[in-house]
């Protein structure tokens, strides 16, 4: 294993710095547009049904020129809206100013090490995997918050900090289908899958607990995994850490000493107003009740038209200013019981002093960004997802084996497609209509894309926050590239989709345990 992970580092390495590499492959897909879509002319049957957003009139999938003078006028006048509308850009700004203010005020540090003094390698390693998987419960905290914090725990307990930061992103990644709550992507994913039963079924609707008890299962599945991986493998291989290839802004000296007094009495402040912030939190999504004419109502982040808690609910979609909103209240409530900040100058300082240090993850994220709208505008995703559904259909497998090949050609189409409702969105017309002819539930062939969507989610670049992670990264190593970090996560990647398809067919097939409630295994066609 190790021998093979230093040729996977090595070939990775030879390629250039990933602003480069970015800058080259944006350069390559106009190449290839005009290639499969100018002179080939390729195209595909578009699997949705008529009337779905995006559909072509005629149903086609056609691969689109950008080597032309409407491709030339479309790359020139969306530079900066590719750059500016890049969706994890502004998560990433928004909750970094957060942060700074907890950053600065010493919050981090002495919670990092008021939980890592005198804890065990073991058990810490494995609640950074546990707390990965959680964090997708809250969008996007995992990659902004958790990953640098595992860093900085394990730099604190004297081990390797990229380990930490490996094992945060392959909870929080890896595992992005594994958790004990209903997350956001939850309610998208089961709403594009009833669209997709319902081509065989017009009354079959897919809710969003549909794989609850199989992602409860697999928490602790990744979590072992992971954890295992991290101490065995990933450490192992990193070595001892050499700190003089380090940012010296992230090595705080300070970071193996006892908590103070001071620091004491700022956490307990810290405490007051994290519980101000969760109860402000659940009064946004309780049932509305008018308390004076002059307040909002209760439940607020609701969805205004359902009244649901999940389904496009603000709460969830906007949650990253809750994670803004409680990294500046509590960061500042540590700070003035602390003395460390006395008024709003040094907030703002906090919060400049934040957005200083992504820097090259802003110059990464422009590059990165015409890269994805390049390969977005010429379909050759949606082409190559058609395409690949198309072989395995052709291949006649019936029995659950089918799931076997479906688990890994959507490993393959994520790595090119890292949104997991957009991949999902393309690939669903096709599969789960497929497979309820062939008696399997919509939602059991749910809960199968999901391991594939996640277990490679570690390992591309097109994963949008890949680049975040990067960055995050070359703090602690300034020469790191990306072959370090794909043969870093690569044995992630290969132990969760190993045992993760496993688990799926021993709990499915072998025990004939349900994927979530009122979730069936088998689907009958009515009157069949």
């Amino acid at each position: 294993m190790t021998r093979f992970l230093d040729g996977v580092e090595w070939l990775g390495n030879l390629l250039p710095h990933p602003v480069t590499l970015f800058a080259i492959l944006a350069g390559l897909m106009i190449l290839a547009s005009g290639l499969f879509g100018g002179l080939l002319e390729v195209a595909v049957e578009d699997p949705r049904p008529e009337g779905a957003s995006g559909r072509a009139a005629d149903g086609m999938i056609r691969a689109v020129s950008l080597m032309n003078e409407d491709g030339f006028r479309r790359i020139f006048t969306s530079l900066t809206t590719n750059f500016t509308s890049f969706a994890p850009l502004g998560v990433v700004l928004v909750a970094m100013l957060g942060v700074g203010v907890a950053e600065k005020s010493g919050l981090l540090s002495a919670a990092v090490r008021s939980i890592v003094l005198g804890a065990n390698r073991h058990t810490v390693t494995v609640a950074v995997v546990f707390a990965g998987v959680l964090s997708n419960t809250a969008s996007e905290m995992g990659y902004v918050v958790l990953v640098p914090l595992a860093g900085a725990v394990f730099y604190a307990l004297g081990r390797h900090p990229l380990a930490g930061m490996a094992a945060a992103f392959a909870g929080t990644s890896g595992g992005y289908s594994a958790n004990l709550l209903i997350g956001t992507i939850d309610p998208l994913l089961a709403g594009i899958t009833t669209e997709a039963a319902q081509l065989i079924d017009p009354a079959y609707v897919v809710s969003a607990p549909a794989n609850w008890y199989f992602m409860v299962i697999s928490t602790f599945m990744i979590t072992i995994v992971g954890s295992l991986v991290t101490i065995f493998i990933v450490e192992p291989k990193l070595g001892p850490y050499d700190s003089s290839r380090a940012d010296p802004a992230v090595l705080d000296k300070n970071m193996m000493q006892p908590v103070s007094g001071t620091e004491k009495k700022g956490l307990a402040w810290a405490g007051i107003a994290t519980l101000a912030v969760f109860a402000a939190m659940a009064w946004t999504l309780m049932p509305e009740i008018d308390l004076a004419s002059w307040l909002p109502g209760w439940g607020a982040l609701r969805n205004p038209d359902t009244g649901s808690i999940f389904q496009q609910a603000p709460f969830f979609t906007g949650f990253v200013t809750w994670i803004f909103l409680f990294f500046l209240i509590v960061g500042f409530a540590y700070g003035r019981a602390a003395g460390t900040m006395k008024n709003d100058r040094d907030v703002i300082d906090g919060m400049a002093s934040a957005i200083s240090t992504l820097g090259l993850y802003i110059v990464l994220v422009f590059f990165a960004a015409q890269f994805v709208a390049f390969f977005g505008w010429s379909n050759l995703g949606a082409i190559t997802a058609v395409t690949g559904a198309q072989f395995l259909q052709d291949t006649g497998l019936t029995g659950p084996a089918i799931f076997v090949g479906f688990i890994l050609m959507c490993c393959f189409v994520n790595l090119m497609l890292g949104s997991a409702s957009a991949q999902w969105a393309v690939t669903a017309p096709i599969f789960v209509p497929m497979l309820m002819l062939v008696g399997y539930s919509p939602e059991v062939i749910q809960a199968a894309y999901r391991i594939g969507d996640s277990s490679t989610n570690i390992i591309t670049p097109m994963m949008s926050y890949f680049g975040l992670i990067l960055a995050w990264m070359t703090r602690y190593d300034k020469k790191l590239g990306i072959g370090t970090v794909i043969a870093m996560m690569l044995p992630y990647s290969i132990f969760f989709l190993v045992t993760w398809v496993a688990l799926f067919f021993l709990w499915t097939f072998g025990l004939g345990l349900p994927v979530g409630p009122g979730s069936p295994t088998f689907y009958e066609m009515p009157g069949g």
